[in-house]
């Protein structure tokens, strides 16, 4: 059981725990985004090809995905305040050292070490709101924890934008050590009490290796594909994650709670509409952040300006989906807005070199709206499936099929990108197969988003 927090009220306690969590939900997003901003100055200092430029978003995520259903349970079983305070201490380091690095090599570790980090509070800070706020306030709660996510990716293209123009792209690393030191200190100081429901449980260590070794080898398979090596390691990665399950159902202390599949429909299809969802999304600011600096000339200040339509409508309409979650059945809110992103996706299937400007930002208003409206009910919907002592569990699940979604949307681009250019920096010898590649990308998203609006719809009643 969680340990008693010694605060004044209940409120406090909430408010508290909403302003730690929601504040980290902000660096990572944050970060993401104002990196996207920076690549073609990072390309440039380091002499990237297009496929490594495409890992300095993938090692992170790689890495945060690998992080989260461990630190989940760990967090469960030692204390959820305790893993998210180690994965502040972890990514704000390893913000602080990237900002030095000289070589590809090194600067990709540095990024697979900073998602290790934000695996550890993404995983924790979601547990932490579940186990604070009641059902009857988790969908608000959940709304603005969202908000601050999309706040994050609003602000990154700007003021990443504006740092890469005035101090160069590595001042981006090294504004996570002001923002991380400043979260610690908080949680520290506001962020009272401790939440652990599984004393008794046991680390699956053979659970873990086993998830990490087949989930490195699918990932790091799927995008070097077309290769010959590629061909073992995704049918390595598949089997791997096949034994893993099979092991977890046999294990006294599992992992992964394979019952929260098994038994409860409204958490399997949510978890897959989430799942599909990212997949579609994710790498729009990677493709629309080019496409805007090669194809369409502009500045990165001005490009990051452009992007940041997307995430503002989401940050603005997330609290708003939340709290009608609150009140009218999720799955409804989230398949209008999965709908829409279909929508949206296909009016991005006919971008070319002329398309004007306002098209573009009007149809990123129209992805954030979709966008908005399908997370926060999603989520809430599937946190309120399960019971408080798999919050962490849950939480990591959830965040898992989040990265897993964001993994596969960088490894379609990346994929794609690699057919049609190659291991070549992205020019005008190759802006055509460029924009070939942009509009692939899109119809694969559309069709993704489609099979979402079914599990969204079918997951079940919620209330």
């Amino acid at each position: 059981m969680p340990t008693p927090a010694p605060v004044d009220s209940q409120s406090a306690l909430e408010r508290s725990a909403l302003f730690v969590a929601t504040l980290t939900s902000f660096m990572g997003p944050f970060m993401i985004s104002s990196v996207n901003v920076a690549l073609p100055a990072i390309q440039s200092e380091l002499n990237m090809t297009a496929v490594e430029l495409s890992w300095v978003a993938t090692s992170y995520l790689l890495a945060v995905a690998l992080a989260l259903l461990p630190a989940g349970k760990i967090a469960d079983m030692y204390g959820r305040k305790k893993i998210f305070s180690l994965g502040l201490f972890v990514y704000t380091l390893a913000s602080t050292v990237a900002a030095f690095a000289t070589s590809t090599f090194v600067l990709l570790v540095l990024r697979g070490v900073q998602g290790l980090g934000a695996g550890m509070f993404v995983t924790t800070g979601m547990a932490i709101l579940t186990s604070v706020f009641p059902a009857h306030k988790r969908g608000q709660a959940i709304g603005m924890y969202v908000a601050a996510v999309y706040i994050g990716l609003s602000v990154g293209p700007s003021v990443g934008g504006l740092l890469v123009q005035q101090f160069g792209w590595r001042s981006i690393f090294l504004l996570m050590l002001p923002l991380g030191a400043g979260s610690s200190a908080i949680t520290f100081h506001f962020l009272k009490g401790e939440w652990v429901d599984e004393r008794q449980q046991r680390f699956d260590l053979n659970g873990c290796l086993i998830y990490t070794t087949a989930l490195l080898a699918l990932i790091i398979g799927v995008t070097i594909l077309p290769s010959t090596f590629s061909l073992l390691l995704v049918p390595s990665g598949i089997a791997g994650l096949v034994v893993f399950f099979y092991h977890q159902k046999r294990t006294a202390y599992p992992l992964f709670e394979v019952h929260l599949f098994a038994n409860n429909r409204t958490f399997i299809f949510s978890s897959l509409a989430a799942l599909l969802n990212y997949s579609a999304n994710f790498a729009i600011t990677f493709l629309m952040s080019l496409y805007l600096q090669y194809l369409k000339g502009l500045p990165p200040q001005r490009a990051g300006l452009l992007l940041v339509a997307q995430p503002i409508m989401m940050a603005l309409f997330s609290p708003l989906a939340g709290r009608l979650s609150d009140r009218i059945e999720p799955r409804l809110i989230a398949s209008l807005g999965m709908a829409i992103t279909v929508i949206g996706m296909v009016i991005f299937t006919g971008l070319g070199y002329r398309t004007d400007l306002s098209v573009i930002v009007a149809n990123l208003l129209l992805l954030g709206f979709g966008f908005a409206l399908f997370s926060s009910p999603n989520t809430s919907a599937i946190m309120g499936s399960v019971t408080r002592e798999h919050y962490g569990t849950a939480s990591g699940i959830v965040a898992t099929m989040r990265l897993m979604g964001q993994m596969t949307s960088m490894a379609i681009a990346t994929v794609v990108l690699a057919l049609l250019i190659g291991h070549k920096p992205i020019g005008p010898t190759n802006f055509d197969q460029f924009l070939i590649s942009i509009r692939i990308v899109f119809t694969i998203s559309a069709l993704l988003c489609s099979a979402g609006v079914a599990f969204s719809l079918f997951r079940g009643r919620i209330r």
